[in-house]
């Protein structure tokens, strides 16, 4: 195969997806783990989610950095240093018999293993491919790593219930080692020459005065507390509500197949209409299916029903946002300004965590959080219905003479 063949936009999108379903599919299964491993260990719920949301934290605070990385120098190195910090923590997380274990496993590494693979593979695909089919190649990124939660959860859950949890992060710390040859074709993908005109500092600077960035990372942020909240407390939630040990797998499983389709429709939709008008409604269906979710008993029906629905809006965001982001800005800090985005995002998903645990602990339920999840999803459409989506100047085309 011709170098060309290797780094085309088809291969950096095929690896690309195959690079983020690995990374979300192990990700979104931390949730069923929190059981086995708090109960073998003798580790307080609390104990466990501060762990995850640390990790969110951890990869949200080095996203930027590590985007601004790619940017500079290509997604390549990015990728590999990411992938042997995920497959380290994985397997260190085995070893854990502590809180600051977790902390230091979970937490610092998985999420600095995170920071440098999901975020990086679609920076590299954004950049790839023609403006006019960005938004759909997003979305079908957005809709290979659904299926790799999909896949991956059932995996985890029959991992687990075969030969247990210490095992189960170990074979999962092997598969994350996929991603570093799968890394390959993404490396050295960089910007269009006729975008490479600005310092980071004036991009960081432009970002930073932009109403409409604000906002949109405002967005993000509500987006990244239910979907930490969700994935990790779940399975207790259905658990403590007398459902079998393995109907919290399904619900996620069923969520990851759901947005499949999801992710590929934003993706889709966004190529031909409003992003923020999108997202906003987005936001709105969430608000919805979260309060009709909790108003109901929780039976096998109720659950299973709101997985599938809730799938249908869950990683729709990242292609909706990661296109508005380009759209707005342009490709050349395209990973670096994303991962701006998305630190609000993980700071959410830090507190949607933490939350999660910390209010079960003190109250010996999760209805608070439940019903601020449903707030928060009014403030996101808000936030993003009101921001201006609008290119910028810099990157119109000059008008031609007369």
């Amino acid at each position: 195969m011709s170098a060309a063949r290797w780094r085309s936009p088809d291969a950096v999108l095929l690896c690309g997806g195959a690079i983020v379903m690995l990374a979300l599919g192990i990700r979104h299964g931390f949730g069923i783990f929190l059981r086995p491993m708090t109960l073998d260990l003798q580790m307080s719920r609390g104990s466990f989610a501060f762990a995850i949301a640390l990790q969110n934290l951890v990869w949200g605070f080095a996203q930027p950095l590590a985007g601004m990385i790619a940017d500079r120098y290509g997604a390549g190195r990015v990728l590999l240093g990411g992938g042997l910090c995920y497959a380290f923590g994985l397997a260190l997380m085995a070893q854990s018999t502590t809180p600051w274990e977790l902390i230091l496993s979970a937490g610092v590494l998985i999420g600095l293993g995170l920071a440098g693979t999901y975020m990086i593979a679609i920076g590299a695909v954004g950049r790839a491919v023609a403006p006019e089919k960005r938004s759909l190649a997003l979305g079908v990124v957005g809709a290979m790593g659904s299926f790799g939660q999909f896949v991956m959860l059932p995996f985890g859950q029959a991992l687990i219930s075969g030969i247990g949890w210490w095992w189960a992060l170990l074979v999962l710390a092997a598969n994350a080692l996929l991603m570093l040859p799968l890394a390959l074709p993404l490396a050295g993908v960089a910007p269009p020459p006729a975008e490479r005109r600005q310092s980071v500092a004036a991009a960081l600077g432009e970002a930073l005065r932009h109403r409409g960035f604000l906002l949109v990372s405002l967005g993000f942020f509500v987006c990244g507390f239910q979907v930490v909240f969700i994935a990790t407390h779940l399975p207790a939630y259905l658990a403590d509500h007398g459902m079998a040990a393995n109907a919290g797998m399904i619900a996620l499983a069923l969520i990851g197949l759901a947005n499949i389709g999801g992710a590929w429709l934003a993706g889709y939709l966004g190529g031909r209409y409003s992003k923020k008008t999108l997202l906003a409604g987005l936001y709105l269906a969430r608000a919805a299916l979260i309060a009709a979710f909790v108003a109901l008993p929780v039976t096998p029906a109720s659950v299973y029903v709101f997985a599938f629905a809730l799938g249908l809006f869950w990683l729709g965001t990242v292609p909706l946002t990661a296109g508005l982001v380009a759209q707005i800005f342009g490709v050349q800090y395209l990973s670096m300004l994303f991962g701006l985005v998305y630190l609000g995002h993980q700071i959410g998903a830090f507190l949607g965590g933490w939350l999660g645990g910390y209010a079960y602990d003190l109250t010996g339920s999760y209805h608070l959080v439940w019903l601020l999840s449903i707030a928060l999803s009014l403030v996101a459409a808000w936030a993003n219905f009101a921001a201006d989506e609008s290119e910028l100047a810099r990157l119109r085309p000059l008008p031609s003479a007369a």
